[in-house]
């Protein structure tokens, strides 16, 4: 199966690469600038966050997000499912 290397993360065939966010030369975001954009939110809504747009730049394919975000298949199904007992929604396999 075809793969792309983005960053450290590995991504298979199926995944969509986040595209870059133009900014000037001059201008790049630091773990300093990203992480107070993120104060005032828990972590379990940033996870979740994380987990969907992961889930839905893989097409919905939870094995291949489960790899980029480093869960086993298991964990990635428990945390779908919590999300659906919440009333998310799951971004679809296509």
């Amino acid at each position: 199966m075809p793969q792309e290397y983005l960053g450290d993360v590995y991504l298979g065939a199926d995944c969509v690469p986040v595209p870059e966010i133009p900014l000037s030369d001059s201008q790049t975001l630091s773990p300093h600038q990203i992480v107070p954009m993120l104060i005032g939110s828990t972590i379990e809504a940033i996870e979740r966050e994380l987990v969907l747009q992961t889930l839905a730049r893989c097409h919905g394919n939870r094995t291949h997000a489960a790899r980029v975000l480093g869960l086993s298949v298991r964990t990635m199904r428990n945390k779908i499912r919590q999300y659906a007992t919440d009333g998310i929604d799951i971004p679809a396999h296509s």
